[in-house]
């Protein structure tokens, strides 16, 4: 039996919790600023990798390279989780910060097609794997860090960090965005405007290893007197495929509403509905000062009223209100019907997600819980982060430009069944 490890401090000499907080959200920030970078830009990084000389072509290959990256994300997970699982959360955070870094910098500094032909869109790929890889576990990581810091009453509260520092990302991206539109032109932001987000995103990475390097370890890993084996994990994820099938249907929800509502807004504001990139990027900029704003009364919210009776809410209002708000919206397309179809979304998801990212931590058990709450999030994210071309490609098909509210009635209806069966798991797991 192995020793207790070393890192592990008494909960008296823990950084405090709020600093904690800020230190782990940090990384994740970047992530997902990277993220919506490239779902910002999706146009002109096509148009500078997928010259087709058909925009709609080359933003649906942008977009196809985005969702790329989320094929990574399992096997990130299932690989980085085990890791993380055996060394602890603290290194796992370090290691997921340091890959992430080299995907970010490799999509700022790549060449565009003109210079250097078919190695740009390979080195793009290339990119966007990465990312996706050390992504598969950065939000598990995350997630189950602030969950295992924070007391048994302020639960949903703590963990609800983690999706308010995406909304941050999401806000930042978005500010940077209409400062950029606004000193400009289109000539401009589609031969090299676009990088600069991404380069300020390398900027970033040393002070978040700054902020990084003195975590501590937390007191569940700590106690830990032999953390699980590769192969132990893995036997134990298939023993448990009934809780990671919940965890998939639950994040559903979670992914694809979180995708429509910002990365997929700036093209569907552009392209379909002919708004301007400005128009487009404020209304992306005001959900994510929404969801800012939400996320963290949702979470505490949850720790009142309970997990299930949020997620039931918010999965049974997006089925009755998804697809009737989406038709409205294109009958008669607006800056405001479009800001204010978004910010009713923003709500739902914010009231959902609120409940649902601790809700995955506390249905996995303790063992394998970064392995199997990582791995349940990256599978689901496979589909739901394919959100914008999948919704490019329906629009495209059927000629119906509110079909984004098809599919997000249809992930509603997944994260609902989740809400419904989850709870004996739940219970098994706080009992192990």
């Amino acid at each position: 039996m192995a020793e207790r490890r070393s890192e592990y401090r008494p909960s008296g000499n823990y950084t405090r919790t709020h600093e904690a907080v800020g230190q782990v959200a940090s990384g994740n920030m970047l992530e997902m600023y990277d993220f919506m970078v490239f779902g910002y830009y999706a146009a002109a990084i096509g148009a500078a990798f997928f010259p087709s000389g058909n925009p709609q072509a080359e933003l649906l290959l942008s977009f196809a390279t985005f969702g790329a990256g989320f094929l990574m994300r399992p096997l990130g997970a299932l690989i980085l989780g085990a890791y993380v699982d055996r060394i602890g959360r603290r290194k796992g955070l370090i290691v997921t910060l340091a890959l992430m870094s080299i995907g970010t910098a490799t999509l700022a500094l790549t060449p565009g097609y003109q210079r250097i032909g078919l190695f740009a869109p390979l080195l793009i790929l290339c990119g966007r794997l990465l990312q996706g890889f050390s992504a598969g576990v950065e939000l598990g990581s995350t997630s189950v860090y602030l969950a295992e810091i924070a007391t048994e009453k302020t639960k949903g509260f703590i963990v609800a960090f983690q999706s308010a520092s995406q909304q941050l990302a999401v806000v930042g991206a978005a500010l940077l965005g209409v400062t950029l539109t606004s000193c400009l032109n289109t000539q401009e932001m589609a031969a090299w405007g676009w990088r600069i987000p991404l380069l300020i995103g390398c900027l970033i990475v040393p002070v978040l290893f700054f902020l990084r390097r003195n975590l501590k370890e937390t007191k569940s890993f700590g106690a830990t007197h032999a953390p699980p084996h590769f192969r132990e994990v893995v036997s134990m994820l298939c023993a448990e495929w009934k809780i990671i099938g919940t965890g998939i249907l639950t994040v559903m929800m979670t992914t694809t509403s979180f995708y429509v509502i910002t990365a997929y807004t700036p093209a569907f504001g552009t392209r379909v509905l002919h708004l301007t990139s400005r128009e487009s990027l404020t209304v992306t900029l005001c959900v994510g000062l929404t969801n800012l704003v939400l996320l963290p009364c949702f979470g505490a919210l949850s720790d009142r009223v309970g997990r299930r009776k949020l997620l039931i809410a918010a999965t049974v209002i997006a089925l009755v209100s998804a697809w009737p708000m989406m038709n409205w919206l294109v009958s008669a397309p607006s800056f405001g019907r479009l800001l204010l179809v978004e910010l009713v979304l923003a709500v739902i998801y914010s009231a959902y997600n609120g409940a649902a990212v601790v809700w995955l931590t506390e249905i996995v058990p303790p063992r394998i819980r970064t392995t199997g709450f990582s791995f349940a999030y990256s599978l689901a994210t496979c589909l739901g982060g394919f959100t914008p071309t999948i919704c490019t490609w329906l629009i495209q098909t059927t000629g119906d430009r509110s079909m984004p509210g098809a599919w997000l009635s249809l992930a509603a209806l997944c994260g609902l069944v989740a809400a419904c069966i989850a709870r004996p798991y739940a219970e098994r797991a706080q009992n192990t």
